[in-house]
């Protein structure tokens, strides 16, 4: 029994991990896109899914809907990447588009394979060592400048309201820095491949 969601909106259509597991399996799979960094891409992604990440795919929203000849599912790490991608499509006029509920988490968390490629660090690693890197040098700079552990409190204050929000202002920026928004041959290469017959 696959049954894949009607292919009749440009809305996209929710679709959770042991649906998009059905999906694959039978005659008529989806193509998989992962709007994740590359970083993030390599650490894990649903074996076969192609990667363009979210502030390339939103640049080059036009070309990648043009690409698409059948049904995708869109992947981020917990969905909300995902349905901003599904947005960026739907408004070329992109139709056929998924957003499966609950991101890669919900994948691996319910046994979904999950494949490791190389790449640069995922974003969270990237984060981490931005933030710690400036509240370590701020620290120490404190103690020739005092007013410079003021630095540190600021990026204690952005981590806090981070966590309290569920959103990073660090990660959207690192989300724009060339090594995580792929580059133009990968584009390419993803936009060949989902024009093709579906990795497996």
């Amino acid at each position: 029994m696959s049954t894949a969601p009607t292919r009749t909106t440009a809305h996209p259509v929710e679709v959770s991990a042991g649906e998009l597991r059905t999906w694959l399996a039978g005659d008529a799979a989806p193509r998989v896109l992962d709007v994740r960094t590359p970083g993030e891409f390599a650490a894990g992604h649903v074996p076969g899914s192609y990667n363009i990440p979210l502030a390339t795919l939103t640049e080059h929203a036009r070309s990648v809907a043009d690409h698409l000849d059948q049904d995708v599912v869109l992947v981020c790490r917990s969905g909300a990447r995902a349905a901003a991608a599904a947005q960026a499509l739907a408004g070329t006029g992109g139709t056929g588009m998924h957003v499966l509920s609950g991101g890669i988490q919900a994948w691996s968390g319910t046994g979904g394979e999950v494949r490791e490629t190389a790449g640069p660090w995922e974003l969270e690693r990237q984060v981490r060592l931005v933030a710690g890197g400036i509240v370590l040098t701020s620290v120490l700079a404190s103690t020739v400048v005092p007013g410079a552990k003021w630095v540190a409190a600021g990026i204690g204050g952005g981590l806090t309201f981070a966590a309290l929000s569920n959103t990073c202002a660090m990660g959207q920026a690192l989300m724009r820095m060339p090594w995580n928004r792929g580059g133009r041959r990968q584009l390419q290469d993803a936009l060949s491949g989902l024009a093709g017959r579906p990795q497996r």
